[in-house]
């Protein structure tokens, strides 16, 4: 099905009435129900750039189906996989207490649905509003296999901002003029980079700056003098974004689910995983004013799609001219690609809507350094990366390897040896000038699955420690099960004397996402409050597939309520 339009819905309606023409089933939105849905990956031919592609989908929609629903509600998705390749699906940014079983990630809380096998995920939206989304989480597949989901407040409540007349989901997507899965299979066989993507998209579409987009490009109609809430979803496979809307001022309200103070903006940046809710206000002369991405690029002399996805925001009455062509769109003022002073002034604006209640007492005291690594390996096909080895990616010099076996949680939950082990280090094995000259000594990682265990309601922080082992990079790390608190953000390397006393103690952001600065660290706090096993890493999917990822083992509390729950009887099988 193809998205040539946004249909906008006004705020207060009851049901999900299609926020774009390719969002085909509706959903409740009476407080405290059970929404029940069947999705069905599938193989589905889809034209973009002049050539008919077979993408995997969900639904035959690309993107796939939006989910809407209450704080409270309960989601039950039927998952039928009529596809060719192994799924699960990832619900990015809910908490799933004591569901870990519906989390998602392959061979981490769950075995893949195999081709014609069926698996249902069960969970219950507990104290989060806002916008997340959901996603493949089986190789590549999240390219074209993703949605937005939109969590409303409770029946009787409300938003803490100005009411807006509409809200429309934008989700910025990753485009191959291939098989996704094949660009992961050549670059794992020859242990080079991944071939960069072929375009942008906005709700599936590149936009009229791409060949063949024109007519496809998606628009937003609005009448003059309305507010809009944009529901802005990074759901690139590998790269960070700029997203601007030409002549307007956003006013950012929220991201990953959570409320923040707000304030404007032109400029907003997303790394992969990301959602950030904006305000915006058609205050400007009646015409078409471009949305827009492009990629935010912080690494040093590494190859990037450097191209613009585009959209347009039509004022009613002004999408024609007098000689009944259409109006050329005015087109907004982005950054450079590398223009990180602009990254880091956008983010150190992000401050919760209230005072938080951040714990103080700290139980475990965690520095995991993240960054990339080199495999040394024979000369030939299969060693293709810088000086003859192959690209790898680590915390704490440790590159994880998915098990194949089994899954993390079902040899934990069951007792079955050899799957993991429970030595990942607090700290990495050597300490070093992380951002300085490292050694090349350094640069080799060690592979392995290894998990860090963590006690039923422990307080943990961990200081995220970029590295310049090849190159800086700002890495979005995404913890699975939790949201967090960001204490702080700097460059170079944490100092625990100096830099300590920069904590927002106060009103730090709540995030389940952080980019981790370009040669720079982040500190983040939670509690471990949700047993189960929780994956942490790089949202950027070719570092995932580098090994830039670990697990918490988060283990049962006392009694029932903190204790994870029973795996379903249709768990899909090893």
């Amino acid at each position: 099905m193809e998205a040539n339009n946004i249909i906008i819905k006004p705020r207060g309606c009851s049901l999900f009435l299609g926020l774009f023409l390719f969002f085909a089933f509706s959903a409740s939105l009476a407080d405290a129900e059970t929404h029940y849905h069947d999705f069905v990956v599938q193989q589905t031919p889809v034209k973009r750039l002049c050539r008919t592609h077979n993408i995997i989908t969900v639904n035959g929609q690309f993107p796939g189906p939006t989910l809407e629903v209450r704080d409270g509600d309960t989601l039950v998705i039927k998952v039928v996989n009529s596809a060719r390749y192994n799924v699960t699906l990832h619900w990015h940014g809910i908490r799933q207490m004591r569901t870990p079983w519906a989390d998602g990630p392959e061979f981490v809380t769950q075995c893949p649905i195999r081709p014609g096998a069926t698996y249902t995920y069960r969970f219950t939206i507990e104290n989060q509003e806002g916008t997340l989304w959901w996603h493949a989480h089986s190789k590549w597949l999240r390219a074209t296999v993703y949605g937005a989901l939109v969590i409303y407040p409770k029946m009787g409540s409300s938003y803490p901002f100005p009411q807006p007349n509409h809200e429309a989901p934008i989700l910025l997507g990753e485009w191959w003029d291939r098989d996704p899965i094949s660009v992961l299979r050549q670059a794992t066989f020859t242990g080079a980079a991944p071939n960069i993507s072929d375009a942008y998209t906005i709700n599936g579409q590149p936009g009229d700056l791409y060949r063949c987009s024109s007519k496809e490009t998606v628009r937003l109609p609005l009448d003059s003098g309305e507010r809009i809430l944009l529901r802005i979803i990074n759901s690139a496979l590998n790269q960070q974004l700029f997203f601007s809307v030409a002549n307007h001022k956003l006013t950012v309200v929220g991201a990953d689910a959570a409320y923040t103070k707000p304030f404007t903006t032109t400029i907003v940046m997303l790394g992969p995983g990301q959602t950030t809710d904006v305000l915006l206000t058609a205050d400007q002369p009646p015409a078409r004013y471009y949305m827009a991405a492009r990629a935010y690029d912080s690494a040093q002399n590494a190859p990037f799609d450097n191209t613009t996805t585009t959209a347009i925001l039509e004022y009613k009455g002004a999408c024609s001219t007098k000689k009944g062509q259409s109006s050329k769109p005015v087109f907004p003022r982005l950054p450079a690609y590398n223009d990180t002073p602009t990254v880091t002034a956008f983010t150190s604006r992000f401050k919760s809507l209230t005072t938080a209640k951040v714990p103080t007492k700290i139980d475990e005291s965690l520095f995991f350094t993240i960054g990339f690594g080199f495999f040394n390996c024979r000369p030939g096909p299969r060693c293709q990366g810088p000086n003859g080895t192959r690209f790898g990616a680590s915390m704490n010099n440790v590159s994880f390897v998915l098990p194949s076996s089994n899954s993390i949680l079902q040899a934990s939950y069951q007792g079955i040896p050899g799957v993991f082990t429970t030595d990942f280090p607090a700290s990495p094995p050597l300490q070093f000038d992380y951002t300085g000259n490292v050694s090349r000594a350094l640069w080799q990682p060690v592979r392995g699955t290894k998990v860090y265990k963590l006690k039923y309601g422990s307080t943990v922080q961990i200081v995220l420690q970029d590295t310049s082992i090849f190159t800086i990079e700002n890495h979005p790390m995404h913890l699975h099960g939790y949201h967090f608190y960001v204490l702080a953000l700097g460059f170079g390397n944490f100092n625990p004397v100096t830099d300590t006393a920069k904590f927002n103690l106060i009103d730090p952001p709540v995030r389940n996402t952080i980019g981790v600065p370009t040669g720079g660290w982040a500190v983040i706090r939670f509690v471990a409050d949700n047993p189960g096993t929780w994956l942490m890493h790089c949202h950027i999917d070719a570092h995932l597939t580098w090994g830039l990822a670990m697990v918490f083992l988060v283990e049962n509390g006392a009694g029932e309520l903190q204790s994870i729950e029973p795996p379903p009887a249709d768990l899909p099988p090893c």
